[in-house]
Formats: C-alpha cells, sequence, structure tokens
C-alpha cells in the first residue's frame, strides 16, 4: 500500500469518525465541565499516541525547537480548537457547532493568503467569503429568539474563534512539516493541549453539581479517546503532512452532515429547512473559497511560477 494510498484512507475515517465527535462531546460535556472533559480526553489519547511512538520509533525528536513547536500547534488546534468547541456545545446544539466548524476550510486558505507574500485575493474568493457568513446567518435566521441569550451567543462566538484557532494551528503545522516521527508529534500536541485545558479548567468551569462518575459521560470520553483523538487525529496529521491542504481539509464538508444526522437521530436535534440551506451556503462557500486559492496558483504555474516546487506539500493543487 503506498503512502498516499494510506493517506486517503485515513482522511476517510477521519471524515467519518470527526463527525460523530460533535455528538460525543455533546454528550459529555452535559455532565463534566467542558474545558476538564477536552482536556482529559485530548491528555490520555496524547500519553497513548506517545507511547505506541515510543515502542513503534527509534525516531525521536524531544529537542527544545521540536518540543515548543508542537507545544504552540497543540495549543492553537487543541486548547483553543477543541477547547472552545467543548466550550460552546454547552450551550448550541451539536450540529450548529459542526456547521460553523465547517468554515474550517476558508479560514485555512484566508491564513495561507496571509502568510504569503504571493498570495492574493479574488472575486472567487470574495463570494465564497460571502456566502459563508450568508450561511451562518442562516443558522442564526431560526434560532434568533436563541441568539440573543447570552449564552448560547457566547456559544457561537466560541465556536467562530475555535474554528480559527484549529485552521491556524493548522497552517502553522503545514508550514513547518517535520519528518521525524509524526505519531508522536501528534501526541505531544494533544498532550500538551490538554494540559494547558486542564490549566484554563478551574478558571473558565462550573463545577457545580459536578459528579465523576456518570455512565453517558464515561462512555462518551472513552469514544471520544480513543477513535476520536488518539486515532483520528494521528490519521488526520498523517494525512495532513502526506496529501496538499486542500484535499486534507475536505473531512470538513463531510463532518457537519454527519453530525447534524448524528444530533437529529440520537439528541432530537431540531433539522430544518434552514438548517439545510446553511450546510449547502457554507460548504458552496468553502468550495469557492479553496477553488479561488487553486486557481491563482494554476495561474501562477501557467507563468513559469517556481512556487510549487518550493512548497510541494503546501499548495493544494489539483
Amino acid at each position: 500500500m503506498t503512502k498516499h494510498t494510506k493517506a486517503y484512507l485515513a482522511l476517510v475515517y477521519v471524515c467519518i469518525v470527526w463527525g460523530t465527535t460533535y455528538l460525543a462531546i455533546r454528550i459529555g460535556v452535559q455532565h463534566y465541565p467542558s474545558f476538564l472533559f477536552a482536556g482529559v480526553r485530548q491528555l490520555l489519547a496524547g500519553v497513548i499516541l506517545i507511547a505506541f511512538a515510543w515502542y513503534r520509533s527509534k525516531e525521536k525528536d524531544f529537542s527544545s525547537h521540536n518540543l515548543l513547536r508542537q507545544m504552540l500547534v497543540g495549543f492553537l488546534m487543541l486548547t483553543v480548537g477543541n477547547g472552545l468547541v467543548s466550550f460552546g456545545m454547552k450551550f448550541i446544539p451539536s450540529g450548529i457547532s459542526a456547521l460553523i466548524c465547517s468554515l474550517m476550510p476558508m479560514f485555512a486558505v484566508l491564513f495561507n493568503m496571509m502568510s504569503s507574500k504571493k498570495d492574493h485575493f479574488n472575486i472567487t474568493i470574495g463570494i465564497g467569503l460571502l456566502l459563508g457568513i450568508c450561511g451562518v446567518g442562516l443558522i442564526f435566521r431560526h434560532n434568533i429568539a436563541e441568539v440573543t441569550q447570552p449564552a448560547y451567543l457566547g456559544g457561537i462566538i466560541a465556536t467562530i474563534i475555535a474554528t480559527a484557532g484549529w485552521a491556524l494551528g493548522g497552517t502553522v503545522n503545514k508550514k513547518h512539516v517535520d519528518a521525524v516521527n509524526p505519531v508522536l508529534n501528534s501526541g505531544l500536541q494533544l498532550l500538551f493541549g490538554g494540559i494547558f485545558m486542564l490549566f484554563i479548567s478551574p478558571v473558565v468551569d462550573d463545577y457545580t453539581g459536578f459528579q465523576l462518575w456518570n455512565t453517558e459521560g464515561i462512555v462518551s470520553l472513552i469514544y471520544l479517546i480513543i477513535f476520536g483523538s488518539a486515532i483520528a487525529y494521528a490519521a488526520y496529521m498523517y494525512s495532513l503532512n502526506v496529501l496538499p491542504v486542500g484535499i486534507a481539509t475536505l473531512y470538513a464538508y463531510v463532518n457537519p452532515l454527519i453530525a447534524v444526522l448524528a444530533g437529529y437521530l440520537f439528541l432530537a436535534e431540531e433539522l430544518n429547512i434552514y438548517i439545510g440551506l446553511a450546510f449547502i451556503t457554507i460548504v458552496i462557500s468553502v468550495f469557492l473559497v479553496n477553488r479561488g486559492y487553486r486557481t491563482q496558483h494554476k495561474e501562477e504555474q501557467t507563468h513559469g511560477s517556481k512556487l510549487e516546487e518550493a512548497f510541494p506539500e503546501t499548495i493544494p493543487v489539483d
């Protein structure tokens, strides 16, 4: 099996499993403080991955440079990204959270443009951004009464910030790919991200009525640690390192659909025309932003640009 075949299989796994994690997170944070729940999940998953990487490979990079880089990526993608998503789902449905998170590839393209002097804004990207805003507006349209509530609005804002943080972390990780033991690096990111969340938890979380043992919460936590974090995160980082970023982030098109259906089937979350229109609008917006980004690089290649040769794993070309 080739490296690219493995990367595509890893991406398929991520597409399916990360769609179900919204349901598991929503269940878990109804029983446990959000940052505590997410922090324990990521820390334990990080320990599992580090132990696995230590056993399977002799190549280990524990230099201060690598540790600081994995710490930064872990903070952005996990503490900010996963932590705030978990916090937001205290107050908003899992399907709504997934729809907002599906904007992640759009943020990723914007951060790539901001970090490269060779990238520029074009009309296709502009239309995609406007449609993305409209998609979020459609979510608000049906839930206008809830948006006026501070907790619900706070959940929406937290999820938007989380989406941007995950995209920024992915961009930083992609710009500084280290070929030495990517599984170990994924474990370090999970470990650091979880530790940061546990430090934040006493400041942010509400421990009122907290009970350590809850069957639904424990089952959700175990599922998230093993399938949603340890396996899925390693699979995502592997696909991100092997495939172009435009392909590696395609999971964001599939995750919200699975999340919305799972929330409807298992938590009786509302499924209506506005949610359907929001999903379609956001998917089209992300497609257009990615298309606009790829088009400008195809144009540069036509004029003899060497950009893809300089950054072959960064530019999302077909």
